[in-house]
Order: structure tokens, then C-alpha cells, then sequence
């Protein structure tokens, strides 16, 4: 597959000059071992795994290091934990900016080896699956999110439409690198190879899971909860397994990015912290192919439709804001009565209300979430609302809120 640009890459160049290490966090898969390759065509690449020690960078990392003079891309570095001091003295002991890229896949065992060795010496980034943009090879001034939270009421007015792959086909298929040119046949064979490599890599490395038949029920379930407020306690009871680990292992997935949850917003600051979390898969595909979804004729049918376009729409919302030199706060809104607000971008004070829609025909009945959020939130300002949908064209739905078709660049 010919390379196609990340949204990123300037970040990673410029922080380069400034920091000695540049950290690249992510899924598997999502290109992060690719896009230092192309950035750094020059630069020699080592791929650590969790058991072989090729270059003995586990055994004698002094030796490893000077052996390999900076600059070095080390690959999935959370295998070589042992590296990470010695680097740190290496950097100590040098000014020169750039020296060390390194990339992994499990967020919260390498910030907290990260944190503690080399703090104020790296620059972290993360990378997730394609934007559509990125598909389409366009840079990240493409990107809408930015122009809506600075131009909310006129900012789709020049844009256009960029995809003719039907919506079902690309929910179907997702968003990794991988998967863009295989046929849609060989989907589910990409995942089941995805979920074994995560498993047996991943899964196995950060938790001593004895009933791995367990985890993946788990993980089914996980993915038919995808969009939707998250109880631990309903999930342990499902696979017949306690709440504490029902919440492990969501935490698990959420510490090797293929998962992430949504606070719940309330006015009063304190409260934003109580209530029910909604939780994401990161990847639309992964989650079909988690919950037996075997065509896009299936998912066409599936009453989780809506559920996957939701997880899809809220991913690339976020996918975005790498292109924001700080990444607003996000939340979900639910009262007990049901009403409900997929998605409050808080930036600047303002918020910012966002629902998706996998509907090709919109009505004011499609309001009523966000005009109950403004009715109870009178004194908050809250900025021109939109609707996210799978039609085509872009309409004002009232003064508050414009509907906007899921392919607008």
C-alpha cells in the first residue's frame, strides 16, 4: 500500500528539535513503526517482542546502546522496559535533540516507566486509525473539527463530500491501515488474525488471564455494549466473573487503545466525576467482527447499527483534535428521563453538543436531545449544535443546530 500522510507528522518533526526522545503511542497496526520509517527513512529501526532478545537489550542494555549510536527508532519498547534507564543516562549525558524515537502499544505500563525515567526529556504523541482524510491522502487542514469549535455557525459552508464508499461498507471495513485494500471478504480474516496477535502480545503480557475462553466472551460483550452507558456489574454477570474484574479488564483495554470511555457532563464541576462512563470500542470493524457481524449486509440489519456509526463518528471526532495544539474535554450527557446528547466538547468555556444519527432522514423529533441539554443548562454557553447523519446534504434543522452528512470534509 503506498504510504498515505498522518495528520502528526509535523508535530513529531518539530518536537523533535526540541526534545531528545519522541514517544509514538497506539494501537497495533495503526501505522506507528510506518510513519517513523517514512519521516526517518535514514534512521536505523530495532523490533523488540515479548519474549526473543535478539540484540540482548534486555540482558546488557548499556552494551545494546552503545553499540547503536542515537539516532534509533525502537519499536514496541514496552518489551524492553529494562532499556529505559540507560537511555535516560545516555540523554543525560548529551544535548543533542532527536536522538530516540520509540513507539508502543500499551499506554499505561509505558507512561508510568516513562514517567518515571525519562520525564521532561520526551515528547509523547498518539496515533490512531485513519481519519478519513488520511485515506484520501489530504493534510490536516482538511480536518473540520477545528474550523467548527472556531467558526461553529458558518464553518461547513465551503466544505464538500469526500467519500463514495457506501457508509455500511466503510463501518464494516474500519479504519486500519490494513484493511484499506483488502477486499471486503477477507475482513473478518483480518480481524481473527488482529485478535489473536493482541491476545497472545497484549493480552497475555499486562494480565495473567487463565480463562482466555472467558476474555473473549468478554470482549464480544464489550463490543455489543460499544456506545452505551457502562456497568461493570452487568458485564461480570454476563460472563460469570466479579465486577473488580469486569472493570480490570476494560481498563486493560483501554490501557492498549482499543477502548476509551466518556465522562458524564453535569454543570457542577464536581459532579462530572459521578455517573455512568460510555464506552467506545476504537475501531468500528473490530467491534462488527467482535460481535459476529460477517458482511455489511449483516450490519445493515443489525439493530447495532446505530451503535457502530455512533462509535465510528465519536472515534474521528477525537481522531481530530491531534491536529489542536490542546485537545478540549469531552463528555456524554443522559438524564434519568433518557435525554440524551452523544457528545459535549467543552473548549473556552463553551460547549460544544454533538448527536450522530445513522439516518438518511432527519426531523425536529431528532432535536430533542439537544434542546433539552440547552433547557437545562440556560446560563452555560452552549454553541451552534450539530447532528452528524448518513445522508448527504447539509441543512439547518433550527437556529441551533445545522445536520451535517457523516462524509463532509
Amino acid at each position: 500500500m503506498k504510504y498515505k500522510p498522518r495528520h502528526i507528522e509535523k508535530q513529531i518533526i518539530e518536537s523533535a528539535q526540541y526534545f531528545k526522545a519522541i514517544l509514538l503511542l497506539g494501537a497495533r497496526q495503526v501505522g506507528k513503526s510506518t510513519l517513523l520509517a517514512h519521516l526517518l527513512p535514514h534512521v536505523k529501526n530495532f523490533v523488540f517482542g515479548p519474549v526473543q532478545d535478539l540484540y540482548k537489550a534486555r540482558q546488557d542494555p548499556d552494551l545494546f546502546l552503545d553499540s547503536f549510536p542515537p539516532p534509533l527508532i525502537l519499536d514496541e519498547v514496552q518489551y524492553v522496559p529494562e532499556l529505559l534507564a540507560s537511555l535516560k543516562q545516555k540523554m543525560d549525558r548529551s544535548e543533542v535533540k532527536g536522538q530516540y524515537f520509540l513507539t508502543g502499544s500499551q499506554n499505561f505500563s509505558m507512561l508510568r516507566n516513562v514517567a518515571e525515567s525519562m520525564a521532561g526529556r520526551v515528547g509523547i504523541f498518539h496515533l490512531d486509525n485513519f481519519t478519513p482524510q488520511e485515506i484520501l491522502g489530504l493534510g490536516m487542514e482538511e480536518c473540520w473539527i477545528p474550523r467548527y469549535l472556531e467558526e461553529p455557525a458558518t464553518f461547513y459552508q465551503d466544505r464538500k463530500q469526500f467519500f463514495s464508499l457506501p457508509l455500511i461498507e466503510f463501518l464494516f471495513r474500519g479504519t486500519f491501515p490494513g484493511t484499506l485494500d483488502l477486499p471486503t471478504s477477507q475482513i473478518p480474516r483480518y480481524f481473527h488474525s488482529y485478535l489473536q496477535t493482541y491476545v497472545d502480545r497484549d493480552v497475555r503480557t499486562m494480565e495473567n488471564i487463565q480463562g482466555l475462553a472467558e476474555f473473549d466472551r468478554f470482549l464480544g460483550i464489550g463490543a455489543s455494549l460499544t456506545a452505551q452507558e457502562i456497568n461493570a456489574s452487568q458485564i461480570g454477570r454476563e460472563i460469570g466473573i466479579s465486577p473488580q474484574t469486569a472493570r480490570r479488564w476494560l481498563n486493560l483495554l483501554n490501557y492498549t487503545y482499543q477502548w476509551f470511555e466518556l465522562f458524564p457532563y453535569h454543570g457542577n464541576t464536581i459532579k462530572r466525576i459521578s455517573g455512568k462512563k460510555k464506552g467506545y470500542f476504537k475501531d468500528s470493524g473490530f467491534a462488527c467482527y467482535l460481535q459476529a457481524i460477517e458482511s455489511p449486509e449483516s450490519l445493515a440489519k443489525s439493530p447495532k447499527l446505530g451503535a457502530i456509526f455512533e462509535t465510528w463518528a465519536v472515534n474521528y471526532i477525537h481522531q481530530q483534535f491531534a491536529t489542536l495544539a490542546v485537545a478540549p474535554h469531552t463528555y456524554h450527557w443522559r438524564t434519568a428521563g433518557g435525554a440524551e446528547v452523544d457528545l459535549i466538547i467543552e473548549k473556552g468555556g463553551k460547549l460544544y453538543p454533538i448527536e450522530m444519527k445513522c439516518k438518511t432522514n432527519l426531523s425536529r423529533a431528532d432535536l430533542s436531545g439537544l434542546q433539552a441539554f440547552r433547557q437545562t443548562y440556560p446560563k452555560q454557553e452552549i454553541m451552534p449544535g450539530l447532528i452528524l447523519y448518513a445522508g448527504s446534504e447539509v441543512f439547518k434543522l433550527d437556529g441551533d443546530t445545522t445536520a451535517i452528512p457523516w462524509s463532509l470534509l
